[in-house]
């Protein structure tokens, strides 16, 4: 199943041609999360000039009694879900180049395979609390925990056909330039596709007495003090984006927290929260950070996982 047609940019002018082996895949199993997710991924990809790709993963399984269903009915439900998607997407993006496909594969290890080469994947959540549901709950964390591309989580709006808020990009930026480096480069490409500021956060903490190095205190000193230090830091890190995207607003943040609990209390006014990532491997597999964590689960705009190093 696809459509295709003629693209043209947010602006209403023309769009940039799509990249060669580029494209945005959105996650959908007829759910409002992941119709939301389908939307949401839709106007991205028309501000980055790329294609859209629908995909819903599917299996057969037989079923328990007293639900009889055989293997054909179960593949004609799953190609109607890709199909209402397509239909529901295309109608409110017509000019947008759209694929929809069902993935025979368990949808872990569907949505990994599929992203591949992708801007990013993108798929629905209900945060504001315990994560659950088909796309982010087990499955959507195993899927962001592994995915080598960015993973974009859509909680589902009250109206869909709403247009998209207006606020900034909020970044958290940690440790070193090279660190950052993946999510800065997300958000400042992000900012730059859709015309929008970016606020780049550096939460802190106070090191405990024995922990801090004499080299590090020594750098600390050398730029006037704890924060002046952090400052400087961010500044960095921000340097070679600022210089690569001038064109783009940046308001540099620097405070003492938890980076979950100031990146959230910074949120109001975002359209979309960006959070690094390094997986963690427990004793149920992979698990992501407590940052991302926090920030999936209770932050009022969608959030982008970017994997780091």
């Amino acid at each position: 199943m696809s459509r295709e047609a003629q693209q043209t940019g947010a602006d209403g002018g023309e769009a940039r041609e799509p990249r060669a082996g580029r494209e945005i895949v959105a996650g959908v199993d007829g759910s409002p999360e992941s119709l939301a997710a389908a939307d949401w991924a839709a106007r991205e990809a028309e501000h980055r000039g790329v294609p859209l790709r629908l995909a819903h993963a599917w299996r057969w399984e037989p079923l328990d009694l007293p639900l009889v269903q055989d293997e054909e009915t179960q593949r004609h439900a799953a190609e109607e879900v890709v199909r209402a998607a397509e239909t529901e997407i295309a109608g409110r993006h017509p000019k947008l180049e759209i694929t929809a496909e069902v993935l025979t594969d368990t949808p872990v290890a569907a949505l990994l395979d599929t992203i591949g080469e992708a801007e990013m994947l993108v798929i629905g959540s209900r945060g504001h609390g315990a994560v659950a549901g088909f796309l982010l709950g087990s499955y959507g964390q195993q899927v962001i925990a592994a995915a080598t591309r960015p993973v974009v989580a859509v909680r589902a709006r009250d109206d869909r056909a709403a247009e998209p808020p207006t606020g900034e990009i909020l970044v958290g930026q940690q440790g070193s330039p090279e660190d950052s480096e993946a999510v800065l480069r997300f958000a400042f490409e992000t900012a730059a596709a859709r015309g929008a500021a970016i606020r780049a956060v550096r939460a802190w903490s106070l090191p405990p007495l024995f922990a801090y190095s004499p080299a590090s205190l020594r750098l600390a000193d050398d730029a006037g003090g704890l924060v002046p230090f952090e400052e400087k830091a961010l500044r960095d890190a921000l340097a070679p984006w600022r210089e690569r995207y001038p064109y783009v607003p940046v308001t540099e943040h620097v405070e003492l927290g938890s980076a979950g609990q100031v990146l959230l209390t910074t949120s109001g006014n975002a359209q979309l929260l960006v959070v690094g990532r390094r997986a963690r491997r427990g004793a149920l597999g992979q698990r992501i950070g407590s940052v991302a964590h926090a920030a999936l689960h209770l932050a009022p705009c969608p959030v982008a996982v970017v994997p780091q190093g």
